[in-house]
Order: structure tokens, then C-alpha cells, then sequence
């Protein structure tokens, strides 16, 4: 004779199915995107995005709290989240190979037209670290890879002030095409690339993410915070830990900030050793 079932059980097996479910259907919908026609390149002229001061505006009330707390959803048209998502994990990522098909020679938004290069990213694909910018500037619309003007150069000193290099971690943008003269992203722009990003820190699935400057902190983080506000603790996006810092085009014009920087940097050297993640090479004792 056949023992009775355990009515907690099957409750068990049903939760399981319908969570599983639910992060099936939120990945489909995260990263459905509209196909659209091959545009033609067009050259484009102008100053790098190096040399573009970033404006923070007038902080909010200071958010206090420690790793993993909760940032206040003030955000404006523009500074779309990523929060949303399904938790880091809950789903395999689709590879980095697979998204960039995807998107293809992308005419999703307005700046196609002016584009040089689609600008993916950069890295190893399964990087414990990943750094996320703004956009493209002039150099890196030229060359199709991120980071790669002056500002890009002071980035690769800060990676390996830390003990890491380009080839060991993941570089990637908020947007994939430059916009004209280097200004601010524009909201229909950064929805546009939103789940192309989604998608590619799924497929690296980083332990710890560094957002370099304030619209990269904005769109992770969901906030408007400034950078100032943001940087200096860890926040947390889908479940991975994030540290706001500088942008390096910043620290150039404003080369007294790099202490700060280095020292939101040494607390991502801290956290990785926590999880057991050592650097490739011995990280440096002072700043960049």
C-alpha cells in the first residue's frame, strides 16, 4: 500500500515550479528588442567624450545605509533601471556571442545615422569584475571598442593598480553608438540599449560591478543621486554588489579626486578577496 503524500510536499514542488516560471518569463521579456533596417556609416567628427565635463546635479537627500540597501526610486525620464530584473543567477545568461547578434548593425534609436562603430565591449567573459561607462567618444566610435582615449588609458592604470588587466575583466557602456558631439544620452536611447546591457551582465555574470561616473550609477542603480553621493559604499543590482565611482574623464580634469577613487577601488579589492577571488597580480598600495 502506497504511504500517503505530504500535502507540504507537493506545496514545495508547486513554489519551485512557479518561481522558475516567473524567471523564465521575466528573461524573455528583458531582452526583447525590435529588429530594424542596416543603416550606412556615416564618419563622425567632433571632440572625444574624454574632454566632456559631466554635471552632476543638485543631490538628494543623502541615502545612509550600508551594502546592499535600499536606493530611493527618484529617478527622472532617462534613468531607466535595471533593477527590475531577475536576481543574478536565477537563470543561465545567454553568451556574449548570442546578444551581440542580436543587435546586430543596430538602428534601435536615432544615433545610427552618425555612428562609426557599434561600441559592445570589452573583456573576458567570465569576469568577476566588470566596469560600466557612459557612451562611446570619439576615439572609441573610431575603433569600436570602449575605453580607449585618454580617459581609457587612466581606466587601464586603475585596473592595474587593483592587480587586474583589460583581458581580465569586462568593459561595457550604458550606450553602444556616440552620441552626437559627446552630449547626454537621451531617454529613448538608453532604452534602447538597456536590455542589450541587461543581457551582457547576465552573460558575464561579474561578482562585483564598478559604474564609472554618474549616468552608468544612474541606470544601474535607479537613482539621481550624484556621483558624490553614491560613490564611496556598495549598493546592490539584482543582487550583485556595486560601487559608484569617478569617471575617469573626471579624475583627469580633476586629478584630486583620484584618492577617493582609489579608495572606492581598494574597497572592490576587499570584497572580491571576501568571496574568495584574488587578483591576477599584487594590487598597488597607493593611488593611480
Amino acid at each position: 500500500m502506497d504511504e500517503p503524500t505530504d500535502p507540504r510536499d507537493e506545496l514545495r514542488e508547486l513554489v519551485s515550479k512557479l518561481r522558475a516560471e516567473l524567471a523564465r518569463r521575466a528573461r524573455a521579456g528583458a531582452f526583447a528588442a525590435p529588429a530594424g533596417p542596416t543603416p550606412r556609416p556615416v564618419d563622425a567628427g567632433g571632440s572625444g567624450r574624454d574632454e566632456r565635463p559631466h554635471q552632476d546635479r543638485q543631490a538628494p537627500p543623502d541615502h545612509k545605509g550600508g551594502a546592499g540597501d535600499s536606493l530611493a526610486r527618484d529617478a527622472g525620464p532617462g534613468h531607466a533601471s535595471l533593477g527590475d530584473e531577475p536576481e543574478m543567477g536565477a537563470t543561465p545568461g545567454r553568451p556574449l556571442a548570442e546578444v551581440r547578434r542580436e543587435l546586430g548593425d543596430c538602428t534601435r534609436c536615432k544615433l545610427a545615422p552618425s555612428r562609426q562603430n557599434i561600441v559592445f565591449g570589452v573583456g573576458d567573459e567570465r569576469a568577476p569584475l566588470m566596469f560600466i561607462g557612459e557612451a562611446p567618444g570619439r576615439d572609441e566610435d573610431r575603433l569600436g571598442e570602449p575605453f580607449v582615449g585618454k580617459a581609457g588609458a587612466l581606466l587601464d592604470r586603475m585596473i592595474a593598480a587593483m592587480g587586474w588587466s583589460r583581458d581580465r575583466v569586462y568593459i561595457a557602456n550604458v550606450l553602444k553608438c556616440r552620441p552626437p558631439q559627446n552630449r547626454d544620452p537621451a531617454p529613448d536611447e538608453i532604452e534602447a540599449c538597456k536590455p542589450f546591457l541587461a543581457a551582457q551582465i547576465d552573460a558575464v555574470a561579474p561578482r562585483v560591478i564598478v559604474t564609472l561616473g554618474k549616468p552608468a550609477a544612474h541606470l544601474i542603480l535607479d537613482t539621481s543621486a550624484p556621483i558624490s553621493a553614491l560613490r564611496g559604499r556598495f549598493h546592490q543590482m539584482r543582487g550583485v554588489p556595486v560601487m559608484p565611482t569617478f569617471h575617469p574623464a573626471f579624475l583627469l580634469r580633476s586629478p584630486d579626486k583620484k584618492r577617493e577613487a582609489w579608495s572606492d577601488l581598494k574597497q572592490v579589492i576587499e570584497r572580491l578577496a571576501q568571496i574568495g577571488i584574488d587578483p591576477p597580480h599584487r594590487p598597488k598600495t597607493s593611488s593611480t
